[in-house]
């Protein structure tokens, strides 16, 4: 692995573990086990290694995502994808970035998770449309709304699993929200 990777990765796991605020340059030499020349040959500093390391996360999770648009019905791609696993007690790479002060307030980074969620709703809100156009969802249902429903359950199981230490309640709000999807999908086709 290159020093720009090593570099990359690191600030990557430091993201994750610590949050931009939290990291230093130097903790992310140490992590990544380079000197400061190094650092600074492939980056201009603490921002763009961050930028990097933010789309490569990014880039990855958003790879993952791609079971929306897979083999199977639109349902199927749904509840498939709720049920990735994710460690809940780690929080989520990117939803975490949203609760770092100097990421807020940073126009580039925080339009890097903006862009981020923006990508996978418009995948959710494809896979949920298809399932209304399929009779597999309630007509009613709004892809929009359903689709940042499901996000919120997603970063909300996240939320709950770090408050208790403990991976339980993430799974138990995704098998509530594919609970729910079941629920919608019965109702489905006793419509009017």
């Amino acid at each position: 692995m290159s020093s720009r990777d090593q570099l990359t990765e690191a600030m990557a796991e430091l993201l994750w573990e610590r949050g931009y605020a939290a990291t230093s340059p130097r903790d992310v030499m140490a992590r990544a086990g380079v000197g400061q020349g190094s650092m600074y040959h492939h980056f201009s500093g603490k921002h763009e290694l961050a930028v990097e390391a933010l789309s490569a996360v990014i880039e990855d999770l958003t790879r993952e995502s791609a079971l929306l648009e897979g083999e199977g019905s639109p349902l199927e791609r749904l509840k498939r994808y709720l049920s990735v696993a994710r460690p809940g007690t780690r929080g989520c790479r990117v939803g975490r970035m949203t609760q770092d002060p100097q990421v807020v307030t940073d126009a580039e980074l925080i339009a890097i998770v903006a862009n981020a969620f923006d990508t996978m709703l418009s995948r959710w809100e494809r896979t949920i449309a298809a399932a209304i156009a399929a009779e597999e969802l309630p007509a009613k249902t709004d892809p929009a709304d359903l689709a940042r429903t499901l996000a919120a359950v997603i970063q909300g199981g996240y939320v709950l699993a770090r408050a208790k230490g403990d991976q339980a309640p993430m799974d138990a709000a995704i098998r509530g929200a594919i609970g729910l999807l079941d629920a919608a999908h019965a109702t489905a086709g006793h419509e009017h």
